[in-house]
Protein backbone atom coordinates (compact mmCIF):
# COMPACT_ATOMS: atom_id res chain seq x y z
CA UNK A 1 0.00 0.00 0.00
CA UNK A 2 1.73 3.23 -0.89
CA UNK A 3 2.45 5.64 2.08
CA UNK A 4 0.64 8.95 1.65
CA UNK A 5 2.91 11.87 2.72
CA UNK A 6 0.59 14.06 4.78
CA UNK A 7 0.95 16.92 2.64
CA UNK A 8 -2.77 18.88 1.19
CA UNK A 9 -2.14 19.65 -2.51
CA UNK A 10 -3.93 22.89 -4.70
CA UNK A 11 -3.42 22.95 -7.94
CA UNK A 12 -4.97 25.66 -10.11
CA UNK A 13 -5.13 25.34 -13.57
CA UNK A 14 -7.17 22.36 -14.87
CA UNK A 15 -5.82 21.54 -18.72
CA UNK A 16 -3.84 18.60 -19.25
CA UNK A 17 -0.85 19.54 -17.35
CA UNK A 18 -3.04 20.25 -13.84
CA UNK A 19 -4.96 17.19 -14.02
CA UNK A 20 -1.62 15.34 -14.93
CA UNK A 21 -0.05 16.68 -11.68
CA UNK A 22 -3.28 15.65 -9.58
CA UNK A 23 -3.04 12.02 -10.83
CA UNK A 24 0.55 11.62 -9.64
CA UNK A 25 0.17 13.85 -6.62
CA UNK A 26 -2.98 11.51 -5.53
CA UNK A 27 -1.52 8.87 -4.69
CA UNK A 28 0.70 10.46 -1.92
CA UNK A 29 -0.42 13.25 -0.61
CA UNK A 30 -3.38 13.74 2.07
CA UNK A 31 -5.68 15.53 -0.46
CA UNK A 32 -5.68 16.78 -3.87
CA UNK A 33 -7.76 19.86 -5.04
CA UNK A 34 -7.77 21.21 -8.79
CA UNK A 35 -9.22 24.74 -8.89
CA UNK A 36 -10.30 25.54 -12.61
CA UNK A 37 -11.59 28.85 -13.51
CA UNK A 38 -14.11 27.07 -16.44
CA UNK A 39 -14.49 23.32 -16.70
CA UNK A 40 -12.49 20.85 -17.28
CA UNK A 41 -12.12 19.92 -21.22
CA UNK A 42 -13.34 24.00 -21.93
CA UNK A 43 -12.69 24.63 -26.23
CA UNK A 44 -10.77 27.64 -25.08
CA UNK A 45 -8.15 25.86 -23.37
CA UNK A 46 -4.90 25.48 -24.88
CA UNK A 47 -4.78 21.53 -24.35
CA UNK A 48 -7.93 21.17 -25.74
CA UNK A 49 -8.47 19.65 -29.34
CA UNK A 50 -8.86 15.88 -31.07
CA UNK A 51 -5.37 15.04 -31.45
CA UNK A 52 -1.74 16.46 -30.09
CA UNK A 53 1.70 15.00 -31.84
CA UNK A 54 3.51 12.75 -29.75
CA UNK A 55 7.19 12.47 -31.48
CA UNK A 56 10.91 12.74 -30.02
CA UNK A 57 12.46 14.28 -33.39
CA UNK A 58 13.62 17.52 -31.85
CA UNK A 59 16.98 19.05 -32.32
CA UNK A 60 17.78 19.67 -28.85
CA UNK A 61 18.76 16.09 -27.71
CA UNK A 62 17.50 17.13 -23.92
CA UNK A 63 14.33 17.56 -25.35
CA UNK A 64 14.20 14.56 -27.75
CA UNK A 65 15.10 12.38 -23.88
CA UNK A 66 12.62 13.76 -22.12
CA UNK A 67 9.77 13.18 -24.71
CA UNK A 68 10.94 8.90 -24.87
CA UNK A 69 10.59 9.45 -21.20
CA UNK A 70 6.61 11.24 -21.21
CA UNK A 71 5.97 8.14 -23.98
CA UNK A 72 6.72 5.69 -21.64
CA UNK A 73 4.69 7.19 -19.14
CA UNK A 74 1.89 8.01 -21.84
CA UNK A 75 2.23 3.78 -22.37
CA UNK A 76 1.79 3.59 -18.23
CA UNK A 77 -1.43 5.68 -17.81
CA UNK A 78 -2.83 4.48 -21.05
CA UNK A 79 -2.60 0.50 -19.54
CA UNK A 80 -4.09 1.96 -16.58
CA UNK A 81 -7.11 3.77 -18.85
CA UNK A 82 -7.78 0.59 -20.56
CA UNK A 83 -8.46 2.63 -23.82
CA UNK A 84 -6.38 3.43 -26.86
CA UNK A 85 -4.71 7.08 -25.77
CA UNK A 86 -1.51 6.95 -27.70
CA UNK A 87 -2.08 6.30 -31.68
CA UNK A 88 1.63 4.89 -32.68
CA UNK A 89 1.83 5.64 -36.65
CA UNK A 90 5.10 6.78 -36.47
CA UNK A 91 6.02 10.58 -37.52
CA UNK A 92 7.83 11.47 -41.06
CA UNK A 93 9.76 14.03 -41.57
CA UNK A 94 10.44 15.04 -45.27
CA UNK A 95 12.08 17.50 -47.54
CA UNK A 96 12.44 18.28 -51.23
CA UNK A 97 14.87 20.19 -53.36
CA UNK A 98 12.95 22.48 -55.18
CA UNK A 99 11.45 24.20 -51.58
CA UNK A 100 14.61 23.55 -49.55
CA UNK A 101 17.21 22.97 -51.93
CA UNK A 102 19.98 21.99 -49.03
CA UNK A 103 18.45 18.69 -47.87
CA UNK A 104 21.36 18.48 -45.44
CA UNK A 105 20.41 21.52 -43.02
CA UNK A 106 16.82 20.49 -43.06
CA UNK A 107 15.30 19.72 -39.79
CA UNK A 108 14.43 16.51 -40.96
CA UNK A 109 18.02 15.77 -41.72
CA UNK A 110 18.91 17.40 -38.04
CA UNK A 111 16.46 16.09 -35.71
CA UNK A 112 16.85 12.64 -37.56
CA UNK A 113 20.60 12.87 -36.29
CA UNK A 114 19.53 13.33 -32.98
CA UNK A 115 17.33 10.08 -32.98
CA UNK A 116 20.36 8.48 -33.90
CA UNK A 117 22.70 9.84 -31.08
CA UNK A 118 20.24 8.62 -28.97
CA UNK A 119 19.62 5.54 -30.53
CA UNK A 120 15.44 6.04 -30.81
CA UNK A 121 14.09 3.55 -33.23
CA UNK A 122 13.94 5.35 -36.57
CA UNK A 123 13.91 4.88 -40.51
CA UNK A 124 15.32 6.99 -43.59
CA UNK A 125 13.71 7.39 -47.21
CA UNK A 126 15.47 8.10 -50.16
CA UNK A 127 13.06 9.37 -53.00
CA UNK A 128 12.39 6.21 -54.70
CA UNK A 129 11.69 4.69 -51.39
CA UNK A 130 9.20 7.25 -50.03
CA UNK A 131 7.20 6.56 -52.71
CA UNK A 132 6.79 2.89 -52.29
CA UNK A 133 6.27 3.15 -48.50
CA UNK A 134 4.23 6.60 -48.17
CA UNK A 135 3.07 6.77 -51.95
CA UNK A 136 0.76 9.96 -50.60
CA UNK A 137 3.83 12.20 -50.79
CA UNK A 138 6.22 13.87 -53.35
CA UNK A 139 9.43 15.02 -51.51
CA UNK A 140 13.13 13.63 -52.10
CA UNK A 141 13.34 12.08 -48.60
CA UNK A 142 11.54 11.38 -45.46
CA UNK A 143 12.85 10.21 -42.04
CA UNK A 144 10.66 8.75 -39.77
CA UNK A 145 10.82 8.52 -36.03
CA UNK A 146 9.00 5.29 -34.97
CA UNK A 147 8.16 5.49 -31.94
CA UNK A 148 5.93 8.46 -32.46
CA UNK A 149 2.52 9.46 -33.42
CA UNK A 150 -0.46 10.99 -31.93
CA UNK A 151 -2.67 11.60 -28.74
CA UNK A 152 -6.32 11.52 -28.95
CA UNK A 153 -6.71 13.96 -26.60
CA UNK A 154 -10.68 13.55 -25.91
CA UNK A 155 -9.81 10.40 -24.46
CA UNK A 156 -6.94 11.81 -22.47
CA UNK A 157 -9.54 13.82 -20.55
CA UNK A 158 -12.29 11.07 -20.30
CA UNK A 159 -9.40 9.29 -18.86
CA UNK A 160 -8.64 11.78 -16.72
CA UNK A 161 -11.23 12.39 -15.02
CA UNK A 162 -12.13 8.89 -14.49
CA UNK A 163 -9.13 8.45 -12.91
CA UNK A 164 -9.15 11.42 -10.70
CA UNK A 165 -12.19 10.52 -9.38
CA UNK A 166 -11.22 7.22 -8.65
CA UNK A 167 -8.43 8.67 -6.63
CA UNK A 168 -10.62 11.01 -4.92
CA UNK A 169 -9.30 13.72 -5.85
CA UNK A 170 -11.33 17.15 -5.72
CA UNK A 171 -11.75 19.19 -9.07
CA UNK A 172 -13.72 22.20 -8.49
CA UNK A 173 -14.58 23.81 -11.95
CA UNK A 174 -16.22 27.57 -12.34
CA UNK A 175 -13.52 28.33 -9.41
CA UNK A 176 -12.56 31.84 -10.14
CA UNK A 177 -9.60 33.07 -7.52
CA UNK A 178 -10.58 36.04 -5.10
CA UNK A 179 -7.11 36.00 -3.42
CA UNK A 180 -4.14 33.76 -1.93
CA UNK A 181 -3.42 34.05 1.43
CA UNK A 182 -0.43 32.69 3.64
CA UNK A 183 -1.10 31.68 7.13
CA UNK A 184 1.41 30.14 9.17
CA UNK A 185 2.87 26.98 7.05
CA UNK A 186 -0.25 26.48 5.55
CA UNK A 187 -1.90 28.59 1.66
CA UNK A 188 -5.56 29.99 1.71
CA UNK A 189 -6.90 29.98 -1.60
CA UNK A 190 -10.00 32.15 -1.99
CA UNK A 191 -12.61 31.27 -5.07
CA UNK A 192 -16.34 32.73 -5.32
CA UNK A 193 -17.53 29.06 -3.88
CA UNK A 194 -15.38 29.13 -0.63
CA UNK A 195 -11.60 28.89 0.31
CA UNK A 196 -9.42 25.78 0.32
CA UNK A 197 -6.48 25.36 2.31
CA UNK A 198 -3.20 23.09 1.69
CA UNK A 199 -0.16 22.94 2.29
CA UNK A 200 1.65 23.21 -1.31
CA UNK A 201 0.10 24.92 -4.27
CA UNK A 202 0.74 24.18 -8.14
CA UNK A 203 0.10 26.88 -10.71
CA UNK A 204 -0.26 25.25 -13.60
CA UNK A 205 -2.55 28.16 -15.24
CA UNK A 206 -0.86 28.43 -18.93
CA UNK A 207 -1.24 32.38 -19.89
CA UNK A 208 -2.93 32.94 -16.66
CA UNK A 209 0.09 32.47 -14.62
CA UNK A 210 1.12 35.95 -14.14
CA UNK A 211 -1.99 36.82 -12.76
CA UNK A 212 -2.18 33.69 -10.62
CA UNK A 213 1.40 34.65 -9.01
CA UNK A 214 0.37 38.42 -8.21
CA UNK A 215 -2.11 37.12 -5.77
CA UNK A 216 0.87 35.32 -4.39
CA UNK A 217 2.21 37.27 -0.94
CA UNK A 218 5.89 37.84 -1.34
CA UNK A 219 5.84 36.71 -5.31
CA UNK A 220 7.52 39.44 -7.45
CA UNK A 221 8.38 37.01 -10.55
CA UNK A 222 7.00 37.44 -13.44
CA UNK A 223 7.43 35.19 -16.36
CA UNK A 224 7.58 36.55 -20.43
CA UNK A 225 4.92 34.70 -21.85
CA UNK A 226 2.98 35.18 -24.84
CA UNK A 227 0.20 33.94 -27.08
CA UNK A 228 0.30 32.15 -30.07
CA UNK A 229 -1.09 29.94 -32.31
CA UNK A 230 -1.10 28.57 -35.69
CA UNK A 231 -2.03 30.97 -39.06
CA UNK A 232 -3.73 27.98 -40.63
CA UNK A 233 -5.37 24.89 -40.00
CA UNK A 234 -7.48 22.71 -42.42
CA UNK A 235 -9.06 19.55 -42.87
CA UNK A 236 -8.50 18.07 -46.35
CA UNK A 237 -11.42 15.68 -47.13
CA UNK A 238 -9.78 12.89 -49.23
CA UNK A 239 -11.98 11.49 -52.12
CA UNK A 240 -13.43 8.41 -50.75
CA UNK A 241 -11.69 6.32 -53.72
CA UNK A 242 -8.41 6.96 -51.38
CA UNK A 243 -9.65 7.81 -47.95
CA UNK A 244 -7.99 4.47 -46.96
CA UNK A 245 -4.04 6.07 -47.54
CA UNK A 246 -5.07 9.07 -45.45
CA UNK A 247 -6.07 7.16 -42.69
CA UNK A 248 -3.66 6.40 -39.23
CA UNK A 249 -3.30 2.69 -40.30
CA UNK A 250 -1.40 4.23 -43.35
CA UNK A 251 -0.09 7.55 -42.38
CA UNK A 252 2.16 8.72 -39.98
CA UNK A 253 1.81 12.21 -38.68
CA UNK A 254 3.75 14.69 -40.79
CA UNK A 255 5.93 17.78 -41.13
CA UNK A 256 8.24 19.71 -43.12
CA UNK A 257 9.02 22.57 -39.98
CA UNK A 258 11.21 24.16 -42.67
CA UNK A 259 8.53 25.62 -44.23
CA UNK A 260 6.04 25.76 -41.36
CA UNK A 261 3.80 22.74 -41.89
CA UNK A 262 2.93 19.85 -39.44
CA UNK A 263 0.23 17.33 -40.08
CA UNK A 264 -1.84 14.73 -38.69
CA UNK A 265 -3.44 11.57 -40.59
CA UNK A 266 -7.27 10.91 -41.01
CA UNK A 267 -8.12 9.39 -37.27
CA UNK A 268 -10.93 7.11 -38.70
CA UNK A 269 -14.55 7.60 -36.71
CA UNK A 270 -13.04 10.96 -34.93
CA UNK A 271 -11.81 13.46 -37.34
CA UNK A 272 -13.18 14.28 -40.67
CA UNK A 273 -9.83 14.59 -42.83
CA UNK A 274 -6.19 14.89 -43.03
CA UNK A 275 -5.22 17.65 -40.51
CA UNK A 276 -2.65 20.24 -41.70
CA UNK A 277 -1.38 23.79 -40.05
CA UNK A 278 0.89 26.26 -41.04
CA UNK A 279 2.59 27.56 -38.01
CA UNK A 280 6.65 28.72 -37.29
CA UNK A 281 7.84 26.66 -34.38
CA UNK A 282 10.23 28.73 -32.34
CA UNK A 283 13.08 25.79 -32.48
CA UNK A 284 13.01 26.23 -36.35
CA UNK A 285 13.92 28.36 -38.56
CA UNK A 286 11.52 29.07 -41.39
CA UNK A 287 13.20 28.76 -44.36
CA UNK A 288 12.42 31.66 -47.33
CA UNK A 289 10.25 29.13 -49.85
CA UNK A 290 6.97 29.63 -52.46
CA UNK A 291 5.10 27.80 -49.68
CA UNK A 292 2.96 30.41 -47.79
CA UNK A 293 -0.32 28.27 -46.88
CA UNK A 294 -1.39 24.74 -46.68
CA UNK A 295 -2.76 24.59 -50.19
CA UNK A 296 0.67 25.53 -51.51
CA UNK A 297 2.18 22.81 -49.49
CA UNK A 298 -0.12 20.08 -50.68
CA UNK A 299 -0.09 21.17 -54.18
CA UNK A 300 3.56 20.74 -53.87
CA UNK A 301 3.85 17.79 -51.50
CA UNK A 302 0.60 15.86 -51.73
CA UNK A 303 -0.36 15.23 -55.04
CA UNK A 304 -3.53 13.07 -53.30
CA UNK A 305 -5.05 15.76 -52.13
CA UNK A 306 -4.72 17.92 -54.59
CA UNK A 307 -8.25 18.96 -55.41
CA UNK A 308 -9.74 17.88 -51.67
CA UNK A 309 -12.28 19.55 -49.98
CA UNK A 310 -10.43 21.96 -47.35
CA UNK A 311 -12.53 22.69 -44.45
CA UNK A 312 -11.21 25.66 -41.51
CA UNK A 313 -10.46 23.33 -38.32
CA UNK A 314 -12.54 25.14 -36.36
CA UNK A 315 -15.17 25.20 -38.74
CA UNK A 316 -15.54 21.18 -39.16
CA UNK A 317 -14.60 20.56 -35.45
CA UNK A 318 -15.73 23.25 -33.26
CA UNK A 319 -12.81 22.63 -30.74
CA UNK A 320 -9.55 21.72 -32.35
CA UNK A 321 -7.93 25.20 -32.75
CA UNK A 322 -4.30 24.95 -30.97
CA UNK A 323 -2.90 27.52 -28.56
CA UNK A 324 0.38 28.50 -27.15
CA UNK A 325 2.18 29.34 -24.09
CA UNK A 326 5.59 30.32 -25.84
CA UNK A 327 9.20 32.06 -23.25
CA UNK A 328 10.66 34.14 -24.07
CA UNK A 329 14.29 31.91 -24.21
CA UNK A 330 12.28 29.16 -25.72
CA UNK A 331 12.70 26.74 -22.58
CA UNK A 332 10.22 25.63 -20.15
CA UNK A 333 9.44 27.04 -16.43
CA UNK A 334 9.01 24.05 -14.66
CA UNK A 335 9.95 24.08 -10.67
CA UNK A 336 9.84 26.01 -7.21
CA UNK A 337 8.15 29.79 -7.59
CA UNK A 338 10.95 31.89 -6.13
CA UNK A 339 9.73 34.36 -3.22
CA UNK A 340 7.03 31.84 -2.23
CA UNK A 341 7.52 28.64 -0.12
CA UNK A 342 6.00 25.43 -1.08
CA UNK A 343 4.85 26.88 -4.75
CA UNK A 344 5.77 25.28 -8.11
CA UNK A 345 4.73 26.14 -11.12
CA UNK A 346 4.65 24.32 -15.10
CA UNK A 347 3.80 26.85 -17.77
CA UNK A 348 5.82 27.64 -21.42
CA UNK A 349 5.54 24.71 -23.62
CA UNK A 350 6.23 26.33 -26.81
CA UNK A 351 3.77 25.05 -29.33
CA UNK A 352 5.24 21.25 -28.34
CA UNK A 353 3.84 21.05 -24.56
CA UNK A 354 0.87 18.60 -24.45
CA UNK A 355 3.52 15.02 -25.35
CA UNK A 356 5.17 16.19 -22.20
CA UNK A 357 2.26 16.45 -19.80
CA UNK A 358 2.02 12.97 -18.02
CA UNK A 359 6.05 13.57 -17.32
CA UNK A 360 5.40 17.03 -16.24
CA UNK A 361 2.82 16.14 -14.38
CA UNK A 362 4.93 13.56 -12.41
CA UNK A 363 7.79 16.07 -11.89
CA UNK A 364 5.39 18.65 -10.32
CA UNK A 365 3.80 16.01 -8.11
CA UNK A 366 7.24 14.54 -6.77
CA UNK A 367 8.25 18.48 -6.00
CA UNK A 368 5.02 19.52 -4.36
CA UNK A 369 4.37 15.95 -2.02
CA UNK A 370 7.90 14.81 -1.76
CA UNK A 371 9.80 17.75 -1.92
CA UNK A 372 12.04 17.09 -4.79
CA UNK A 373 12.71 14.90 -7.99
CA UNK A 374 14.37 12.68 -9.94
CA UNK A 375 14.51 14.76 -12.93
CA UNK A 376 17.03 17.08 -13.65
CA UNK A 377 15.00 19.94 -14.43
CA UNK A 378 17.71 22.80 -13.67
CA UNK A 379 17.64 24.23 -16.81
CA UNK A 380 13.72 24.88 -16.68
CA UNK A 381 14.12 26.69 -13.14
CA UNK A 382 11.68 29.54 -13.02
CA UNK A 383 14.25 31.49 -11.05
CA UNK A 384 16.48 32.06 -14.10
CA UNK A 385 13.15 35.20 -14.61
CA UNK A 386 14.32 36.36 -10.79
CA UNK A 387 17.29 37.48 -10.99
CA UNK A 388 20.60 37.59 -8.99
CA UNK A 389 21.59 34.28 -7.86
CA UNK A 390 18.36 32.63 -7.39
CA UNK A 391 18.77 31.83 -11.43
CA UNK A 392 20.37 28.35 -10.30
CA UNK A 393 17.49 27.23 -9.45
CA UNK A 394 16.61 23.30 -7.72
CA UNK A 395 19.68 20.57 -7.16
CA UNK A 396 17.49 18.12 -8.35
CA UNK A 397 18.67 14.28 -8.94
CA UNK A 398 19.84 12.89 -12.02
CA UNK A 399 18.83 13.19 -15.37
CA UNK A 400 16.78 11.16 -17.61
CA UNK A 401 18.72 9.42 -20.01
Amino acid sequence: MTRRLGRRVTIIGGGVMGLMTAYYAAPLAEAVTVLERSWVGDPAAASFGLTRSARNDYRDPGYARLAFEARRLWLEFQKDSGEPLLIDCGCLNIAKRSVTPDLGSTYAVQSFAVLEQLQLRREAFSAAELQERFPQFDADGGWLDVDAGFVDAAAVTRALREALRVRGVCVAENSVLRGIARSGRSWNVATAAGSVESDVLVITAGLGTNEVLELVPGCSVRFPLRPDRPSQSKYFIPPARMRGLFTEAALPVFAYLDIGIYGHPLYDGKTPGVKIGFYHPPDAALVPSRIGSVEDFVAECMPGLRGAEAVDVAEASGVDGCSYDLVADDDFILGPVPGADDVFTGVGWRGTGYKFAPWVGRVLAQLAVQRGTVYDIRRFAPARFAGGDAAGGLEAGGAVS
